[in-house]
Order: structure tokens, then sequence, then C-alpha cells
């Protein structure tokens, strides 16, 4: 099957579904997708997950299920996307770890590209523009994946044990990053000591000095408790939480346009539904921790003395790294930015 023409026929079958309801039933075999996600259940991706599962199960007729793992029942981040690339299961979320398969997915992980509204970034990422281009879709098909959808969490924030809101603050701060290039450079331009420490060990890093800072969604500070063994919480708005829903190339090949479109209706319904419930999610879970830790929002003017040190890793680091699809990602990310704000 032509993608690029599966693609293009999507939006009308999807159209013809909603006013079709099941008759189209019949184009449906019994069958079972299965769904490795990055976070626990109660999470974004397993509000995401179960949403879109129930979609398809409706649009479908109760022809397909949606089977879904939360972390750790299917092994660690490698290994979902290892089992997506080799067809062991067929549905996947990646987020900023991604970039070690597919690099150019690090345009999520690029500080201050980003609008501060977080109506303007999902409205970017869901639009035809980036989330259908040959720059995005051949990035990942090169790796035997599809890109299916993209799923902003909330803002990531910082944390540390003093109040920090210039570059000048950060000099020297071990701040825990996965040990990834572009991470690295990013931090180490507003002087930081970028440090790789697993997931599962930041709590006692943190709470042993091993590393002074760390920077997580708000919603991972609350899950993981990281605000009880730190003293602040910055929120610089320089980069939501992206992740991205895929699937394996050859199975989504494999599927009839009937169920490439039922995909297509379920992942358009979930874009302001599922916006609405991480804002919820992250507010709620602020909430939570404001009693044990001080919250601080950087302005605009201390924004940009963080912004003008990143601007030249776009293209000496990322566009490095990634080449003309990356460079063309990041133009259309800048691009709409802009139009949309």
């Amino acid at each position: 099957m032509d993608w690029k023409k599966t693609s293009q026929v999507s939006a009308a079958v999807a159209l013809a579904l909603g006013v079709q309801g099941n008759v189209l039933a019949q184009d449906f075999d019994s069958q079972t997708w299965r769904f490795g996600l990055e976070e626990i259940e109660g999470s974004v991706q397993y509000e995401w997950a179960t949403r879109f599962g129930d979609k398809i199960e409706d649009l479908s007729d109760g022809a397909i299920t949606v089977q879904v793992f939360p972390y750790g029942q299917l092994g660690g981040l490698t290994d979902i996307y290892e089992q997506v690339q080799d067809g062991d299961i067929q549905l996947g979320f990646g987020s900023g770890f991604l970039g070690g398969t597919v690099p150019e997915s690090q345009i999520m992980s690029l500080h201050f590209i980003w609008s501060d509204s977080e109506e303007v970034n999902n409205e970017v990422l869901n639009s035809d523009a980036f989330l259908k281009s040959d720059a995005l879709i051949d990035s990942y098909r090169d790796r035997n994946l599809h890109p299916i959808a993209m799923v902003p969490e909330g803002w990531q924030v910082l944390s540390a044990n003093e109040e920090k809101r210039t570059p000048a603050d950060w000099e020297d701060v071990r701040i825990r990053v996965m040990d990834n290039r572009l991470l690295n450079a990013q931090w180490e331009a507003y002087g930081a000591d970028p440090t790789a420490i697993e997931y599962g060990e930041l709590y006692s890093a943190l709470q042993l000095g091993i590393v002074d800072a760390a920077v997580q969604p708000v919603f991972a500070h609350q899950e993981m408790g990281f605000y009880e063994v730190q003293e602040y919480l910055i929120n610089a708005f320089h980069l939501p939480f992206l992740a991205g829903v895929m699937s394996n190339a050859d199975w989504y090949d494999g599927l009839s346009d009937a169920e490439i479109g039922i995909i297509e209706e379920a992942r358009l319904e979930l874009v302001d539904e599922v916006h609405q419930v991480q804002q919820e999610f992250n507010e709620g879970r602020l909430d939570d921790m404001l009693y044990d830790i001080e919250y601080v929002e950087l302005t605009p003017e201390e924004q940009n003395a963080f912004r003008e040190l990143q601007e030249p890793l776009r293209d000496t680091v990322y566009v490095d790294m990634t080449g003309e699809r990356g460079e063309q990602l990041m133009n259309i990310v800048l691009e709409g930015v802009e139009a949309a704000e």
C-alpha cells in the first residue's frame, strides 16, 4: 500500500465513517492492536491510549480492540521502540528518548522554538503541515515506523534547591538529563553541568545531592515525588513535554483504507479532548505540590536571556545531527508557531 496515497484518502474515509456509522463494519476483521506506553497507568499517555482504544472499538463496531500496556509491562523505553519496529506490537509512544532511534524527532526537545501558548503548540503539532510532512514521515519510515499523532503533555519544569531566574544562576549546577548530545549542549549553553542519571534513581540522587536539579513534566514531579526533595519548581516555558504515537510501518501499510480512516477519526477527536485532560491533570498535580514547594514562573524578559543562548544551537547541533529533514521540521514549527500566534 502506498502510504502517501492512503494518507490522502484517510480524511475522506473518516468523514464517511462519521456519517455511515456501522455501515462499514463488514470492512473490519476481528483483531487486537497492542499499544506500549512510556508512562504508567493514570498518566496522559494512558488516558490518550485508552480513549483511542474505546474510539477504535466503537468505530469498528467491536471488531478491533486495543490492548494497552503501561510502562514496565513490556520493558524499558528502548524495548518498546524495538518491539514496534519489529512488529511485536503495533503501536507505541515515543518522546525525548526516541531521539536515539529517530534523531529528527529531537525537534520535540529543542528549547524555545515553541510558543508560550499550549493551544498554539497543540495546533502546530497536529497540523497536516507538521504531522503529515514528508520530513517527519520519512524520518520515521527509515526506521520502520510511521507517525500517527502528536500529544503535548504540558510544560517541562525545572526543580532546584535555589530560585533560578538567569543563565548565571545555572552555572555549574548538576542537572539530570538523558544522555543525549542535543540535551547536553542545550544545558551546557546555560553553564550547567548535565548529568545522566537513570530515571528510577533520580529521587535518591536529588535527595543525596548527587545532582542538584532536574527537568520533568509537572505530572512526573508529582508522581515520582521529586518535589519532596527539592525546594523550587521553575517554569521557564522553554519546552513542552511532547510525545508521539507511532506504529510499525509494515503493519500500517497492511491496513485497509477503512482501518486507516478510523485511526484518523479517533486521532482528530483526541486532539482537543486530551489537551483538556492534560491541562486538568497538570493543574491538579501542581496544586498538590504547592504546600511543599515554591513555584516560580519566569517573565518573558527572563526567558529571552535563555532563548538567545539557544538560537545558535538550532543549526550547530540539531541541524548538524539531522540534516535537511531536521531543518525542514524546525522551519515548519517556527513558521507554524508564528502564523498561529
